[in-house]
């Protein structure tokens, strides 16, 4: 028996959790069909999916086809919660993307197929909906051919397309033109092919190019495009042929060392935490003490009170998940989403998505529920770790970063039903990042006027590359105080980067320790130890930042916007109307290509107009207009610096509420 991990990815609404409905029914798993509109399908479990009718959560739902055991992965389709796709991605052995026959190739098929391309992850694409009007064959292989991908070979014929009796025949080795197409497209790839066919063109029988088809198919070459409908059935049956016929099944040694990831976490009733983790080698046992890594270093271990796994479409105990396999651990307090299981994976903690690029601040309706708050929030980032709850004490607000306004919904409504808290939220606003524009140095020196505390600290500031993060080092001996007040530094020196002079993050700067100084343990002749006379790491952590935000004043920051690379296409008769609105939006475009009435434009835009754009593009272009946009970095801001809203951070005030804490806890 085989087992192949399968990510089902989509545009939303492409009707990616409807084709995992249709699977399991084909493959005997459930008997009757749920409705995403009825919110009964398997794999929308949560009370919030089945009202909006949208998948939030990955859900895990397993299902045999033949000799393979299939994991299936079904991942949300709208693109504020890109987060669960991006988790999702890391365990795959292979992926169906779904496309609708009648909306086509959009924004996020473009972006899934890139990164699935990229990540070499073997994609079959089920083009969905042949049964409803307006449904398309031949525009729409084109249309996949020039916007996702040349490699690209239909694998059947359609009839009566557009409507409820709308069918699929699968090609067969006697259809002339699928036998040219599949040779031509595998003899791209493969020299020995090509020679064997220019040899002898009847050597390539219909069997060796689908055992060709297979090959390439799992070396990410090519991609089998399937026709059909969910909703009918229809076409069905030839996916999941190709799904364990050209997909390739897990591999991993029981035996090894255990190695895996984990790519879910969520709580079970009583509250207690589990993980999904894709085991890649080894063997997890119930009961066993086991290790596991964050990709920033964090190490920990519990014990694995219960193992489970999915089969036919439920979860069954079991004493051990082996590699290959996807299992429910239990029992594991301290383990969070993206760690390793036993050995660290080299892909672990790689980003394959953009990071969130906006922020709101969530404030309770009732003041005495700010507790709750807090733990709900510090629960809701243990499954989603990219909405980065943030604390700020100038103002004792809370902020979460986002993807889109459909997230903070999402949100909204769950610490509403699943916490009993009632939130709202303030404005949007679009994340910046500081970066230091030159060098800066500063230094307090112990038991000198104006220092209260009993430490000395130096600390200079310098820039570092373009995406390379914060980088902490010591021109000091390690051996010139304890350890522990070392440790104090550099994590209040990490702590404190969260806001910069403007509030934002500062990243791409190295931070060394130049100074250091301590008055050892000390109490007065037969006496107890006197805090007035020895240094503590408290003392540091206090004036660490007082150092750290003068150096910061000194060495200035410049201050990033994230930005998209956007593409549009348009009636070339409206391109001049565009152009005024590029320019109030601070788009930098590129130049326009003229294609007879089809005018396309590629540039980029600041990431916090690309929502006004995109309101704006339907009317400036009679309803005709298509958008795709992507986060591309962060640029330099040009004109007013923005400051992050709803905090003083004039950098002076700042310093000033860093000294009225040192002065309070100084007494």
């Amino acid at each position: 028996m085989h087992t192949l991990n399968l990510g089902i990815l989509a545009h939303v609404d492409a009707g990616k959790t409807s084709l995992t409905e249709r699977l399991l029914h084909t493959a005997g798993t459930i008997d009757t069909l749920g409705s995403v509109d009825a919110g009964s399908t398997q794999t929308d479990s949560l009370a919030l999916e089945r009202r909006r009718g949208i998948t939030i959560k990955s859900a895990v739902v397993s299902f045999t086809l033949g000799a393979t055991t299939v994991n299936l992965i079904d991942t949300p389709g709208h693109p504020d919660f890109i987060a669960e796709v991006e988790r999702v991605l890391g365990v795959l052995d292979g992926a169906v993307l779904v496309v609708s026959a009648v909306e086509g190739v959009q924004a996020q098929t473009r972006v899934l197929l890139r990164t699935l391309r990229r990540l070499r992850i073997p994609t079959l694409l089920f083009v969905n909906k042949t049964d409803r009007p307006g449904a398309r064959y031949g525009s729409l292989l084109t249309s996949i051919t020039e916007r996702l991908s040349p490699d690209t070979v239909a694998m059947g014929s359609t009839q009566h397309l557009g409507t409820r009796s709308a069918t699929t025949t699968p090609f067969t080795g006697s259809d002339p033109g699928f036998t040219g197409a599949l040779t031509d497209l595998l003899t791209r790839h493969d020299d020995e092919l090509l020679t064997a066919y220019v040899d002898d063109p009847a050597a390539l029988t219909h069997a060796r190019l689908l055992e060709s088809l297979a090959e390439q198919t799992a070396r990410c070459r090519v991609h089998p495009v399937f026709f059909g409908s969910a909703a009918t059935g229809s076409g069905i049956d030839a996916l999941a042929d190709g799904i364990t016929g050209l997909l390739p099944a897990a591999t991993g040694d029981a035996e090894a060392p255990a190695r895996g990831t984990v790519f879910k976490v969520d709580r079970t009733a009583n509250g207690e935490r589990t993980a999904y983790v894709r085991m890649f080698e080894g063997t997890v046992r119930a009961r066993e003490v086991l290790r596991f890594r964050s990709p920033d270093g964090r190490e920990g271990e519990d014990k694995v009170s219960a193992v489970t796994v999915f089969e036919d479409g439920g979860e069954v105990p079991v004493p051990a998940v082996h590699a290959g396999r996807i299992g429910r651990l239990k029992g594991l307090a301290g383990i969070r989403i993206g760690d390793s299981v036993g050995e660290a994976r080299a892909e672990a903690g790689r980003r394959h998505f953009a990071p969130p690029t906006l922020e709101t601040v969530v404030v309770p309706e009732r003041p005495e529920d700010r507790g709750a708050l807090h733990v709900a929030l510090g629960r809701l980032a243990e499954q989603d770790p990219l909405i980065a709850v943030r604390r700020d004490d100038l103002r004792q607000e809370v902020s979460l970063s986002l993807y889109g306004e459909v997230q903070k919904e999402v949100i909204e409504a769950t610490l509403a039903d699943e916490f009993g808290v009632d939130v709202t939220f303030r404005a949007t606003t679009t994340i910046c990042l500081e970066r230091p524009a030159g060098r800066g140095a500063a230094v307090e020196i112990i038991d000198t006027d104006p220092n209260p505390f009993l430490a000395t600290v130096g600390l200079r500031v310098d820039p570092a590359p373009y995406g390379s993060g914060v980088e902490f080092r010591r021109e000091v001996e390690l051996g010139s105080m304890p350890y522990s007040l070392m440790r104090a530094v550099e994590e209040t020196v990490l702590s404190t980067l969260t806001q910069g002079i403007h509030g934002w993050q500062v990243t791409d700067c190295v931070v060394t320790q130049t100074h250091s100084g301590y008055w050892p343990r000390q109490s007065h002749s037969h006496g107890t130890f006197d805090k007035s006379m020895s240094s503590t790491a408290g003392d540091f952590r206090h004036l660490t930042p007082l150092v750290l935000m003068d150096a910061l004043l000194r060495a200035g920051t410049q201050v990033y916007e994230p930005m998209h690379r956007f593409r549009l296409e348009l009636p070339t008769d409206t391109f001049g109307a565009l152009v005024p609105v590029l320019a109030r939006l601070r788009a930098v475009p590129g130049q326009p290509e003229m294609r007879g009435a089809l005018c396309t434009l590629e540039g980029e835009l600041p990431a916090a107009r690309v929502h006004e754009l995109q309101q704006l593009l339907p009317g400036l272009t009679r309803g005709e207009g298509m958008m795709e946009s992507a986060f591309d970095g962060h640029r330099p801001v040009t004109g007013p610096v923005p400051e992050r809203p709803r905090t003083d951070h004039d950098p002076l005030h700042r310093k000033e509420y860093l000294l009225r804490t040192v002065r309070r806890v100084a007494g």
